[in-house]
């Protein structure tokens, strides 16, 4: 009969010692970090021009989350400069699309090398001589031209660029987006 009160002490003690021991693995574990900010680490190692010559990240404003027509959300930097500025490939990759679109205008879509990321760069005025779907591009290579094609508006020529992160079919225009202010201005939201 001894026993038995000691087991049932057993009992009761061991499942609370265990959910200390929990408790103090679970906060001494580093909080998981969101999947975004785990791509945008590696993307800020590749250390990634800035597309548009002549503009410092310091000229940069986080357009990323702002609302578009019928909700729609951005994804996107806009990178306001004057017509005509030369667009710069980011990084080495190849053109994957050209593309004119309704809302975006003249489009480029660039992969990296590796195929994992494209960089989507809208409202070009014209593409650069040479640019043509499968070239090869090298980081800091003229793509194409700040302008205002596609729903952009005439008074205000910009670069719209955006970073998706490609999935396993690599499909041109569908990806996880990436908030490219990030990569060049810091930050912690995804």
């Amino acid at each position: 009969m001894s026993r038995l009160p000691a087991l049932r002490i057993w009992r009761v003690a061991l499942p609370l010692a265990l959910g200390a021991l929990l408790v103090i693995f679970a906060s001494a574990a580093p909080a998981p970090v969101p999947a975004a900010q785990s791509e945008l680490g590696l993307l800020r190692e590749r250390n990634l021009l800035l597309p548009v010559q002549g503009i410092s990240a310091s000229q940069l404003s986080d357009t990323y989350t702002q609302a578009r027509a019928a909700g729609r959300p951005h994804e996107a930097l806009d990178i306001m400069a004057a017509r005509g500025t030369p667009v710069l490939a980011v990084e080495d990759g190849r053109v994957a699309k050209l593309f004119q679109s309704r809302a975006g205008g003249t489009t480029l879509y660039q992969f990296d090398l590796s195929g994992d990321y494209a960089y989507y760069y809208a409202h070009l005025d014209r593409y650069a001589n040479g640019i043509v779907e499968g070239a090869a591009l090298r980081k800091g290579d003229v793509i194409g031209y700040v302008g205002t094609t596609g729903n952009a508006p005439p008074d205000a020529p910009h670069l719209h660029f955006a970073i998706f992160r490609l999935g396993p079919e690599r499909l041109w225009w569908r990806g996880t987006a990436l908030n490219p202010y990030l990569l060049w201005r810091g930050g912690s939201s995804p």
